[in-house]
């Protein structure tokens, strides 16, 4: 990264091989993705940098192992730095991602939230007693556990959340005694070059965070093709998931793919406050998390008003140029992904579909679309949209609204807003996802909680803690007093 990363006219997004900051075979340009002026340049890996990252991760992980006191105290002085380049991030991250800038805080102030979680349970990473004691003719022996780094972990990341996503790869895999090699989304490379920048500065040993750039089909298969990486974990498509856990065989791996997420609003629900929560949810990132509301089910004994109070609350989104301090909800990543969203949209209306709100596009801006009368057929309903458009779906009994949440081959998350208990409880144990939120709707986060999906969403758990557990072997010990 420039030294200069507080200019973004200037950003550039070198290798880091080593503990040095290396040039690629070549650069690519990068955009600010409202206004297209271009941003800056990242370097491109070659094969043969991608492999020596990875050398140079082995050899750090085998030579300068670090103990638990001094991984917190690294990863502690980083969410320190992280903190203190807050607006450089915020620039970088408006700029790169075309997040507005209330998001794009909100992303750091996690991002510092990521770093002392990892570090915090660096300190209270263990195994635990076995009672072996206990079996017959073994009194004379005592057995333990404790949690082994696996070695070289390699991060995959989409560009949605675009340090965030690099903190929840990058932090537990170091807290936990690995090294890492991390992939950023190529459209978005200036965030973890910033990141990692400031993790050497915070007295990381040099060659234990590497970082390689380039496109997802390319680097994808020169990292899992490589032995001496002992972890993978990927944020991204459910196709590109599926590829890379066959691509390396038995070696573990946790998957954050897609999703179709629903949110329950029932009669007894408070209705303003599922409004305002459900847009923010569905719109803000221009609906690109995988946890955004894309199906919201409705009881049709509120559904008048509280489709009123919705339309209000997506109203009240001010729509447009991400750096702009006023603005909620800015452009998708690309012209490319709106004007496909924007043609799912049309398709749906062909189909029968009723606008409600938006369906307007200029350029990358979508504005926040409200779609009724959808047919259960249309790509709408049927596959990750990734952008501000919600389908509202009426129901009449709590069983109709879990089966149809329950109806698509994805299980991340989902929300429901009820104040019965019984309701609540019901559609907890009943949703076939990974996260139920009660009174919050899908996209509810918070980074210390474990974070993962079921069915085509994906394998294994996000959060310090959880993603620990993966990054570790457990390796039993016994010991005979004989």
């Amino acid at each position: 990264m420039s030294s200069q990363a507080s200019d973004i006219a200037t950003l550039r997004a070198q290798l880091l091989i080593g503990g040095e900051w290396t040039a690629g075979t070549a650069t690519y340009p990068v955009y600010d993705k409202f206004t297209g002026a271009q941003i800056g340049e990242a370097d491109r890996a070659s094969k043969g940098q991608v492999a020596a990252a990875v050398a140079a991760a082995r050899h750090s992980f085998e030579t300068h192992p670090l103990t638990a006191y001094d991984r917190y105290k690294i990863l502690m002085r980083a969410a320190e730095l992280i903190e203190a380049h807050r607006d450089d991030f915020v620039r970088t991250i408006v700029a790169e991602a075309g997040f507005p800038v209330s998001d794009a805080a909100n992303e750091v102030g996690r991002t510092v939230q990521t770093f002392i979680i990892s570090a915090e349970e660096s300190k209270r990473l263990a195994g635990e007693v076995v009672p072996i004691e206990a079996a017959p003719g073994q009194a004379h022996r005592m057995a333990f556990s404790i949690r082994v780094p696996r070695g070289v972990v390699c991060g995959i990341t989409s560009f949605n959340s675009p340090l965030n996503m690099v903190a929840h790869k990058a932090a537990p895999a170091l807290a936990s005694g690995n090294t890492v090699v991390i992939k950023p989304a190529q459209v978005t490379p200036f965030s973890a070059a910033l990141l990692f920048r400031l993790l050497l500065e915070a007295g990381l040993p040099p060659a234990h965070a590497n970082l390689v750039q380039g496109p997802g089909s390319e680097m994808g298969q020169w990292l899992t093709e490589n032995p001496d990486i002992r972890f993978y974990t990927f944020t991204g498509s459910t196709e590109v998931g599926k590829l890379l856990r066959k691509s390396i065989g038995l070696r573990p791996v946790a998957l954050e793919l897609g999703s179709i997420a629903g949110t329950i609003v029932c009669h007894d629900a408070d209705l303003e406050r599922a409004a305002r929560r459900v847009a923010a949810s569905a719109f803000r990132r221009a609906g690109q998390s995988c946890t955004s509301t894309q199906k919201l089910l409705i009881d049709s004994r509120v559904w008048d008003r509280f489709i009123e109070l919705f339309l209000e609350a997506t109203r009240q989104l001010r729509v447009g140029d991400p750096h702009d301090r006023a603005t909620d909800v800015g452009p998708l990543i690309s012209e490319t992904d709106a004007r496909r969203a924007e043609s799912w949209i049309q398709d749906a209306v062909a189909a029968g579909a009723r606008i409600l709100e938006g369906g307007r596009r200029v350029g990358a801006l979508l504005y926040p679309t409200i779609l009724a009368n959808v047919q259960s057929s249309v790509r709408v309903v049927c596959e990750e949209v990734f952008a501000p458009v919600v389908s509202v779906i009426p129901f009449t009994s709590l069983d109709a609204a879990i089966e149809e949440v329950n109806s698509t081959p994805f299980g991340l998350a989902s929300g429901i807003f009820t104040k019965d208990v019984a309701s609540a409880l019901t559609a907890s144990r009943r949703l076939h996802v990974g996260i139920v939120h009660i009174n919050e709707p899908s996209s509810s986060r918070v980074d210390l909680m474990p974070f993962g999906g079921v069915k085509d969403s994906g394998l294994g758990r996000e959060g310090p803690k959880y993603a620990m557990q993966e990054m570790t072997e457990e390796r039993l010990i016994t010991i005979s007093l004989e």
